[in-house]
């Protein structure tokens, strides 16, 4: 059953970044051939309205908008090529909009059940903690941020923490709503309540439950959201860096694994539903930010095409042809599909050891 799901969630976050493509280009008053979900052989078609063909195709691996002047140029008034700027870069960034905003209302539903947040505060320092740095931290501090990152959920400290690497730490706690900064916090050798040696930074945390009222809801699902983007950058910065690598990668058969296995591990299936749904605002809000990156056959790519286009058509009074960007274009997208094998080959043999 879960394996379902997490199919058809594949399926809605696909409809819905082209349905950002489609809607845009709509507003825009781009023509559109086709709204495609699926690859491969059409297994449903119906002609809608302004002549756009609404089709299911028999591959569940990804879809299309198909847009007049997308790829090649056009004398169609109606094309998008001859769309102004920002009505390009709208139809090109709205993909990974509607991404972004199926993933923030996929989080404010499952905050509206909430009860209670969760608010990160320092339980207690070690008794060595204020001779070694020089400044007391009190039972009760929030956390606010580690080295400059702010601290938005409680999972966030064991993430911050871990990306220090057990160097010094610059942290900013919240006492009685006022900033206090403690610079250069190193892990050192200190004593834990239990009276044991131990190494680490002094301090012990732990959570106390802050009432989820309106404002409370809006504001943490915002928080979870851009916590999500951050997530993202923090992956890329790891594999640019080497501290993670493509195998490390997971594609759709490993997403479908561990979703399945997230199902399959909850206490109850309203539990799993929960933990399912949450997962799935987390990759939603990942194919926006990825499909943003400036990479050629990504939204990002057209953009930082048409930029690039744009400041040479008004510097050098030239337009790069598009059948330049289009060949770029083919290019990358066969990279990207061989990474994506790579990958998949990758999640298969993970499956089978």
């Amino acid at each position: 059953m879960y394996i379902i799901l997490a199919i058809l969630m594949f399926g809605i976050l696909i409809a819905a970044h082209e349905w950002g493509h489609f809607i845009a280009a709509r507003l825009c008053g781009v023509t559109v051939h086709e709204f495609a979900i699926g690859m491969g052989p059409a297994l449903w078609k119906k002609e809608g309205k302004k002549g756009t063909q609404f089709t299911i195709r028999a591959l569940p691996i990804g879809g299309f908008c198909a847009m007049e002047g997308e790829e090649e140029e056009s004398d169609d008034p109606h094309s998008l090529g001859n769309q102004g700027f920002w009505k390009k870069v709208l139809v090109f960034a709205a993909g990974a909009a509607m991404n972004f905003l199926v993933g923030v209302l996929i989080l404010l539903a499952l905050n509206c059940r909430a009860t209670g947040f969760l608010v990160p505060v320092i339980q207690g320092g070690a008794p060595e903690f204020e001779a070694v740095n020089g400044v007391a931290l009190e039972e009760g501090d929030v956390f606010y941020s580690i080295n400059g990152s702010r601290v938005y959920l409680t999972s966030d400290i064991d993430l911050l923490l871990m990306l220090a690497d057990r160097q010094p730490i610059d942290l900013v706690v919240l006492r009685d709503g006022e900033k206090v900064e403690l610079k250069n916090l190193a892990v050192g050798t200190y004593t834990s309540p239990e009276g044991e040696p131990y190494e680490g930074y002094g301090f012990t945390r732990t959570a106390v439950v802050q009432e989820a009222t309106l404002g409370q809801r809006l504001k943490y699902t915002w928080y979870n959201a851009i916590d999500f983007v951050r997530i993202v950058w923090y992956s890329l910065k790891m594999l640019v860096t080497g501290s993670a690598g493509v195998s490390d990668l997971s594609g759709p058969v490993g997403i479908v694994s561990t979703i399945n296995e997230v199902g399959a591990q909850s206490v109850s299936v309203a539990a799993a539903l929960e933990n399912i749904a949450y997962f799935g605002a987390m990759i939603a809000v990942n194919l926006a930010v990825m499909n943003l990156l400036p990479i050629p056959a990504l939204d990002g790519g057209h953009i930082l095409f048409l930029v690039v286009s744009t400041v040479s058509e008004r510097v050098f009074r030239r337009k790069i042809p598009m059948k330049y960007e289009a060949a770029i274009n083919m290019v990358f997208f066969a990279l990207l599909m061989g990474l994506m094998l790579f990958v998949t080959f990758n999640d298969v043999m993970k499956l089978v050891s």
